[in-house]
């Protein structure tokens, strides 16, 4: 199994801007390689760190024991200002980390074959099994394509409803690739990729609860905090772009003349207008090539 390689590190940190005695979060624990990070910057501060895998925060715990200041929460990163108030900084890593994918028994790879799971927390009930095998064929093909943006969502999703019972993940590779045509199949890429995608992101409600933490955050960030974020598919990164670019920017009616002191100012300011990794990284982590990474802070607050 393959050791997780924490994307953009020095990137992330340099955004959040740590302060000693800080409050912060880690939105998605995984393995803690930037939950260590933060770590070694706090003297008086506090991290809390969230995850839905237990199997994650388990192995975090030992890899971050010489920390004292450190409180692990298994949760939602979407519910954590039902926890914490008043942090300085949070962290959201959106990627699904190495051991996840190299573990078979968890269902998230079609390199492996294995029974259809995808789930981050293993006590949900609800599995990738149980879309493929219930679903209808349209709701297959809402999914495929509006999670996994799959040109052939049609097709896979016929083949799927033909094709059931499917209860592993080489099974289910076979039938996508029994759906697609032949030039589609020459393409360079895994042709299962963006229905897998589509199948995780569905099993976990990913974008839900990125829309639900991003329409609460602010009740919980300080003024002068800061938001990170790390995405790894355009359709995450989208939804991260829109709402930073609407926290960071006002509507006035220019019809009206303003005193400057009356001109009103947005509560946020851009950190950054969206960066990659190097080529360094990318060669030596392969993760980091589709991510994106973008910051926010807070300037000013609801009462002011």
């Amino acid at each position: 199994m393959s050791e997780h390689v924490s994307v953009m590190p020095e990137r992330a940190i340099q955004l959040l801007d740590v302060k000693p005695d800080g409050i912060y979060v880690d939105g998605t624990l995984g393995r803690g390689g930037h939950s260590k990070l933060i770590l070694e910057k706090l003297k008086n501060g506090k991290l809390y760190c969230f995850d839905l895998d237990e199997e994650a925060i388990s192995k975090s715990r030992e890899f971050l024991k010489a920390y004292d200041n450190v409180t692990f929460i298994h949760d939602n990163f979407m519910n954590m200002d039902r926890y914490v108030s008043h942090v300085d900084g949070i962290l959201l890593d959106l990627g699904v980390s190495s051991p996840q994918f190299d573990d078979a028994d968890r269902g998230f790879s079609y390199r492996y074959d294995a029974p259809l799971d995808m789930r981050m927390n293993k006590e949900e009930p609800f599995t990738a099994a149980d879309i493929v095998n219930s679903y209808s064929e349209e709701d297959l093909r809402k999914v495929l394509w509006n999670y996994g943006e799959e040109r052939n969502a049609g097709r896979i999703a016929a083949k799927i409803v033909e094709s059931r019972p499917i209860e592993t993940t080489g099974q289910l590779v076979e039938v996508i690739k029994s759906a697609l045509p032949a030039k589609v199949l020459s393409k360079k890429g895994h042709p299962a990729k963006q229905t897998f995608q589509a199948l995780r992101i569905e099993v976990n409600h990913e974008l839900d609860s990125l829309n639900q933490f991003l329409e609460r955050f602010d009740r919980i960030l300080n003024i002068d905090g800061r938001l990170v974020i790390i995405t790894f598919h355009s359709l995450e990164d989208r939804m991260v772009k829109h709402c930073f670019k609407r926290l960071s920017s006002v509507e006035d009616d220019k019809r009206i003349a303003l005193r400057p002191e009356e001109v009103k100012k947005a509560d946020y300011v851009l950190l950054n207008r969206g960066d990659k990794a190097d080529e360094e990284e990318i060669e030596s982590n392969h993760r980091a090539k589709s991510a994106i990474i973008r910051g926010i802070k807070k300037v000013y607050g609801k009462d002011r």
